[in-house]
């Protein structure tokens, strides 16, 4: 990667911005954002990267080889198809569109420009998350029977878009990396706006999958907990990912249950199993910094990465099924409703 810009720095752009100077330099080039204001903070932390209001500018430099998008969600689709087509690597923040025929087109068009579109579903380069996939793909929790997840908070309220395209991107781009290729039979959604009509600010989805996994994620703005939680139930073991700790991330459990050994009578008897609780130790990185490494080496050579465009698809017509169930009232919906 020659040169590199950022449209959007906000209160989240600020983050890309500084990661991507970090392993860049100065080949990060220009930062991009309609407010003046936040182009200020640019030229105080870093004065050799050039500003502009104009995104045009940025989209149309034949210098620019890849652009990292951080606005808002609504805009994601259009600047990302405006830089494909103008032959941009394009690094986006979730989700990658808001519907999923934007999402299909995004991903039909970085194949066919060859390009690489990844989307910054930026949990499942957390280090802990890493070591729950490595966990499940080598056997270790056994059999997965379900999990359940938690993204709850007081705030920060939003108006423009609910709780469910808001938060669950992030919770879907982890199920979707620990279950693999599991298919999705039918999502549901039941929610309520109790603060701004319209704005769902409480949503509990299920998911169901195809083998008879199964996934829950309660989200929410509007709780008394802050808690960034997942609780993986297999059949050997079961292991629990709290973002919330600072240093024991991760507990695996050597808990469950035993099928029967012997029928006495005509019943047959379960055994509990309680054993030991093990934390393992987790080499802390900062995710946010592995994505943007990831992107560069796509770019660089051709790497997979762990957030490609057909995830981020995925997670978009995922969220949009559960859209649909949401409006109503909880119905399950299909993938191709």
């Amino acid at each position: 990667m020659k040169s590199l810009a950022v449209i959007g720095c906000g209160h989240w752009g600020r983050n890309i911005v500084s990661a991507f100077y970090r392993l860049l330099g100065n080949r990060l080039k220009i930062v991009c954002d309609v407010k003046p204001e936040a182009l200020t903070w640019v030229k105080e932390h870093f004065p050799s990267v050039q500003t502009t209001t104009d995104v045009a500018t940025v989209i149309d430099d034949g210098k620019i080889d890849a652009i990292a998008i951080a606005t808002s969600a609504v805009t994601h689709f259009d600047l990302s198809k405006r830089a494909l087509v103008a032959g941009k690597h394009v690094f986006v923040e979730k989700p990658l569109a808001l519907k999923s025929n934007e999402a299909e087109e995004l991903v039909r068009l970085s194949d066919e420009r060859k390009r690489t579109l990844m989307v910054n579903h930026l949990l499942v380069y957390h280090p802990a998350v890493r070591k729950l996939k490595s966990l499940i793909d080598a056997g270790e929790l056994g059999k997965i029977y379900y999990l359940y997840a938690q993204r709850l908070n007081l705030g920060k309220i939003r108006r423009d878009e609910n709780v469910l395209w808001s938060l669950a991107p992030h919770d879907l781009a982890i199920i979707f990396y620990l279950f693999g290729d599991a298919v999705v039979e039918w999502v549901s959604a039941h929610g309520q706006a109790f603060l701004n009509k319209g704005v769902e600010d409480t949503v509990f989805l299920h998911i169901s999958f195809r083998h008879g996994e199964m996934a829950h994620v309660h989200l929410s703005w509007l709780d008394p907990h802050k808690e960034r939680k997942l609780t993986i139930v297999g059949d050997k073991k079961m292991a629990v990912f709290n973002d919330m700790e600072p240093v024991e991330k991760i507990k695996i459990y050597d808990k469950g249950v035993d099928p029967p050994k012997s029928v006495v009578g005509f019943k047959e008897f379960y055994t509990l199993r309680f054993g030991d609780v093990v934390i393992p130790k987790i080499a802390m990185q900062e995710p946010l910094l592995l994505a943007c490494q990831c992107f560069m080496d796509a770019v660089a050579n051709g790497k997979p990465t762990l957030s490609s465009a057909r995830e981020g698809m995925r997670v978009v017509r995922t969220l949009a099924a559960a859209q649909r169930s949401l409006t109503a009232g909880g119905k399950p919906q299909t993938m191709n409703g």
